[in-house]
């Protein structure tokens, strides 16, 4: 029996050869029906982009005083081959194979170097830290292998509007001059999210009102019909971000927040967001061939993101992201992508990764993250003991650990902390220990002096990355060298 005659379909990679607008008795074709109402969206879709390209106005140069819509000239900049701030047209129709996107990666407070440093190790160019962020650019595959590889950042945004504003209007505006139609449409869930620094704007919820009129209106009235807002799990996701004179919205392309790697449901009574957890290994210097230890290891986010640090597992490897749901996605190139990154993967570390806490259940609780974490189970030596009695188990290595802490000691707490740095200093002679704590006293408490303070933010948590170099002589005489504690 043939394909036609069972109604099976085959595939074929032939080009489809274009319908004609003729009839076979030479009378011109009228179409009719769904068919009809399609062909006339696209053609009105194409004729707006076009004309809402060509009026786009000329973004200003940085330090060029902002100045309402209003008031500016239709002009269409030319781009720029190093622009000192990222700049793009307020309407954006593009190809996902050619077009350069100006990024923005936030992180957490305190890692923004350390995420500058990542992404230009991953290749990318015009990389510029900012405050809690990097910016850089790179193509859309570029977008998706940094979902797919930053282990720093949060989310990765890409910009695709910005205009100076005075008034609420100004956010509609805007939000209907740029081509969603090439992202998501009529059929796709969307959610919009507003932040704002020193905004002169009165609501953000009304600010955040505006932007999604805007973009339902354009897509109402190029496709008939509205999005529907879902703010739990959304298709597509925008931010509007608010300074004191400019909206710049972006497409986010991740979904949910990177540092969902997707394998930790067990969590302890004070985890560290795993992004967080990959960046204060970078800031402790850790090597990947050396022995890491946790003697407050919780739940485990520590030493299984140091696993997939050192076995080059990619953090994005085993969970959805947000692009996959837009439009004009390549599921067979992201596949592509994927396979090439785990064909990197190494079979087995170089060094022990060890962890102890004194609760059984969080130990438990962490076996059970690194079996999700696709790490078997003598990649990581969990154990419960007291970090009291903790014995190195390498002649050198790194301590990294985020120990119980509260805003009060009591003596009872105090004599913990020396007892535990006697162990320091007798079991651990030639290990570089780092701790992260909220209370700035610690080094005092644990009669060690830090070599390097780094301010960094857990959550809402202004806190302390301290770093003690421990050594057989005296540790008195060795010199402090403090970073700068502006946070």
């Amino acid at each position: 029996m043939s394909d036609q005659d069972s109604g099976r379909k085959t595939l074929t990679l032939n080009k489809r050869v274009a319908s004609t607008d003729v009839s076979s008795e030479g009378r011109p074709r009228v179409r009719i029906g769904a068919r009809a109402r399609q062909v006339a969206q696209q053609k009105i879709a194409k004729d707006k982009s076009a004309r809402l390209k060509s009026e786009a106005p000329k973004f200003r140069e940085p330090g060029e005083r902002a100045r309402p819509l209003s008031d500016r000239s239709p002009r269409v900049s030319a781009p720029k081959a190093l622009p000192q701030e990222p700049e793009i047209s307020r309407s954006v129709i593009v190809s996902p194979a050619t077009d350069i996107f100006h990024i923005f990666a936030p992180c957490p407070v305190g890692l923004e170097e350390a995420l500058g440093a990542e992404l230009s190790a991953l290749g990318y160019e015009h990389v510029q830290t900012t405050r809690a962020g990097c910016h850089f650019v790179a193509d859309w595959w570029g977008v998706q292998r940094a979902n797919l590889y930053s282990r720093l950042a949060t989310r990765i945004l890409v910009r695709v509007g910005q205009a100076p504003v005075q008034h609420e209007d100004d956010i509609l505006e805007l939000a209907q001059s740029i081509g969603w139609e090439r992202w998501f449409g009529a059929e796709h869930t969307l959610r919009v999210d507003t932040s704002a620094v020193k905004s002169p704007m009165q609501s953000l919820q009304y600010c955040n009102l505006r932007a999604k009129d805007g973009i339902c209106d354009r897509l109402r009235d190029l496709e008939g019909a509205r999005p529907s807002i879902d703010t739990v799990r959304p298709d597509a996701r925008v931010h509007l971000f608010l300074s004191h004179d400019t909206a710049t919205m972006y497409l986010d392309t991740s979904g949910e927040s990177l540092f969902k790697r997707g394998w930790r449901l067990d969590k302890g009574d004070a985890p560290l967001r795993e992004n967080l957890a990959a960046g204060l290994l970078a800031l402790s210097g850790w090597d990947p061939q050396g022995a890491l230890m946790d003697p407050f290891c919780g739940s485990g986010t520590i030493l299984i993101e140091a696993a997939w640090i050192a076995l080059g597992v990619p953090p994005g490897i085993t969970r959805p992201f947000g692009f996959e749901r837009l439009r004009d996605h390549q599921p067979r190139h992201w596949e592509d992508l994927k396979e090439d990154a785990r064909s990197r993967i190494l079979p087995e570390l170089e060094a022990p990764l060890v962890g102890v806490d004194a609760d059984p259940e969080a130990i438990e609780a962490a076996q059970r993250n690194a079996e999700r974490a696709y790490l078997t189970e003598d990649t990581i030596q969990f154990e419960v003991g007291d970090a009291r009695d903790a014995v190195a188990p390498a002649p050198t290595g790194w301590m990294l650990t985020n120990p119980p802490y509260g805003e009060r000691l009591d003596e009872e707490d105090l004599e913990f902390w020396r007892e535990w740095s006697s162990n320091l200093k007798r079991e651990f002679s030639g290990w570089q220990v780092n701790v992260i704590t909220s209370d700035l006293d610690l080094p005092k408490h644990l009669r060690l002096k830090a070599n390097r303070r780094t301010p960094i933010f857990n959550g809402a948590l202004d806190c302390r990355l301290f770093h003690f170099e421990l050594v057989e002589r005296s540790y008195r005489n060795v010199a402090p060298t403090q970073q700068d504690e502006s946070a």
